[in-house]
């Protein structure tokens, strides 16, 4: 891992993230979860995503029936569960014993003395095989110390998705290793081939686990970066221009509806809904999208994560459990996690929702299943290739003074990617231009410099 070469100490860092972190605190209202856990059960907070809804499903006819531990969810929104979960967590409030936490919230979390280390645990537990989970998620969940602070639920990165049917009845034809040039020109190519149906689907929801996620993406294979070694603001550089501008256009020209207020899930619902040909997104759509049930089933190709400077440019991300240091039950809170994360638990959903459902990602035994390879045949290879080959510490074409693909590792990233998430979603909705976008960006951006910089 880089470090700057003026970077701020320990110290400093810990009273800058929970400045960040406490924010939602000073500009809203505190509502908990309803009841701490008792000597008997658990309160699990966690992001609204199809897997984690599926676990919840599960969790009482299994994990409950198994241990006698009641598990109480709340379930909300991405962007609401970050501000709920770093309230709680920053406050050490204690109201949830458990949270989704990702890979760029956990060394930061660890770093303040927010999470309960889980070596202890796991050393206990030899049934949850700690070796087996991918050794790029176990890097990611460590924390300064060296030690573990969370445990995938599961990982991934991004590839680009496209409807083969529609490709073939179009004569388009996917090159092996895409360039984002060559995925402009089959979007325009493919937007109209059926009625109603757009080129592409990219996320424009405001969020910087939203929109800044794949955009940032695109801005480090064109050369761009938010940082330079040194800390100097990049915002406003030609290439991040350049890649912002491509983006927003293309999304705007050949791109679904209602872009500026679509995320994930509103792109796997157009995906589904035969609305439109390709998306670029996280890995982990795949197995929603060839799941039983699925419309589109059988239907989809999958692409790597497209470049034009870069030899790879996926993004590295996990969503995982991460106990709370003030659990009053951090005991329980593990025997949680380590169903939620182990072998039992993905053959419980290949089992009773089929393999191409299981939480991936995560673990190399996974990969390694005949049911789950014959079930993700046409992607599972791919997504594990990705996975290992993101490169969190060299993502672009310059040295960065932190890693992060589709972040900066930095605490204050959470307000100004959200902040500059705002400005790109303006340009997509256009009500501003991306030069405008990017000139406010880049005023933003320079304030974490002068921090950083020590001026």
């Amino acid at each position: 891992m880089r470090t700057p070469s003026r970077r701020r100490p320990r110290a400093a860092l810990a009273t800058a993230a929970a400045g960040t972190l406490l924010a939602p605190l000073l500009t809203g209202c505190w509502a908990g979860a309803g009841g701490t856990g008792s000597g008997d059960s658990i309160n699990v907070l966690m992001v609204n995503n199809p897997q984690m809804t599926e676990l919840r499903k599960l969790t009482a006819a299994h994990f409950t029936r198994e241990t006698g531990i009641k598990v109480n969810f709340t379930v909300l929104p991405e962007n609401d569960v970050r501000d709920k979960i770093s309230q709680d967590f920053a406050n050490q409030a204690g109201q949830y014993d458990v949270a989704t936490l990702s890979n760029y919230e956990i060394p930061i979390y660890a770093r303040n003395g927010w999470l309960h280390e889980m070596n202890g645990y796991v050393a206990k537990d030899p049934s949850y095989d700690e070796q087996d989970v991918l050794a790029s998620m176990r890097q990611s969940l460590t924390g300064d110390d060296g030690r573990l602070y969370g445990q995938p639920f599961y990982g991934e990165s991004s590839f680009l998705m496209y409807r083969k049917d529609v490709f073939a009845a179009k004569g388009l034809t996917m090159p092996a290793h895409p360039t984002w040039r060559q995925v402009a020109g089959l979007a325009a190519e493919a937007d109209g081939a059926r009625p109603g149906m757009k080129g592409v689907c990219l996320r424009g929801l405001p969020g910087w686990g939203e929109v800044m996620a794949p955009l940032t993406t695109v801005v480090n294979t064109f050369g761009g970066t938010w940082f330079d070694k040194d800390w100097k603001a990049r915002l406003d550089s030609p290439e991040f221009t350049k890649a912002t501008k491509f983006y927003v256009d293309l999304v705007r020209e050949h791109g679904e509806s209602g872009a500026a207020q679509s995320g994930f899930a509103e792109c796997l619902n157009n995906m589904t809904q035969g609305k439109v040909a390709m998306w670029y997104d996280a890995t982990s759509a795949a197995g929603l999208l060839e799941a039983a049930g699925s419309p589109v089933r059988g239907k989809i190709g999958y692409a790597p994560a497209p470049v034009e400077r870069t030899r790879s440019s996926g993004w590295l991300y996990t969503w995982a459990w991460g106990i709370q240091k003030a659990s009053r039950n951090p005991g329980k809170a593990w025997k949680f996690v380590s169903w939620a994360s182990g072998k039992g638990y993905e053959r419980l959903v290949g089992d009773t929702s089929g393999w191409s459902d299981v939480p991936a990602g995560k673990r190399a035994s996974t990969y390694e299943n005949a049911a789950y390879r014959k079930a993700a045949a046409s992607f599972q290879d791919m997504t594990r290739q990705a996975i290992e080959n993101a490169r969190p510490d060299d993502p672009g074409v310059q040295p960065r003074p932190v890693p992060g693909i589709q972040f900066v590792g930095i605490p204050e990233f959470t307000d100004l990617g959200t902040k500059v998430s705002q400005e790109i979603s303006a340009a997509i909705a256009g009500r501003q231009s991306v030069g405008s976008a990017l000139r406010k960006s880049q005023a933003l951006a320079e304030k974490i410099s002068e921090e950083y910089e020590g001026r």
